[in-house]
């Protein structure tokens, strides 16, 4: 089995109900564009007892954790603006869940955001930001 291989995890699909259309739409927004990008999605929606990551993926040798915000209006804040620490540390939590899983391996890792922006039922916006936010305080990877 390739070491890549070996990051692929199955994820829990969670049943679309009508409060997750919109986020659903913005993951497969998301994914497209970072495939579009020349990444691979690797897993999608990978739970654990932490958290959920909504796309992991690989881009070259390094592996991308991805919290994808999708908003019909950003009449106020850019939806990034709302991965703030809470859920920094949540994400961290769960990526070194997920690290842990494989055997802690000795991969480069960062912590990207999509940002989906809507216009009615179509897409108007997909912004990748790359490397968004560090590992949360207090947390490490060796």
């Amino acid at each position: 089995m390739s070491l890549w291989n070996r990051f692929r995890k199955p994820g829990k699909p969670v049943e679309p109900g009508a409060h997750l259309r919109l986020g659903r739409h913005g993951e497969e927004a998301a994914r497209a564009e970072l495939e579009r990008l020349g990444m691979k999605v690797l897993c999608t929606n990978y739970r654990h007892r932490r958290g959920e990551i909504d796309l992991i993926a690989r881009e070259g040798e390094v592996l991308v954790f991805v919290e994808v915000k999708s908003r019909s209006s950003e009449s106020w804040v850019r939806p990034s603006q709302a991965v703030g620490r809470p859920k920094q540390r949540m994400l961290s939590d769960t990526a070194l869940a997920y690290l842990n899983e494989l055997g802690r391996p000795r991969v480069a890792f960062r912590f990207d955001i999509v940002e989906v922006l809507f216009d009615g039922p179509g897409v108007r916006e997909v912004r990748h930001i790359p490397d968004a936010f560090p590992l949360a305080e207090g947390r490490m990877y060796r």
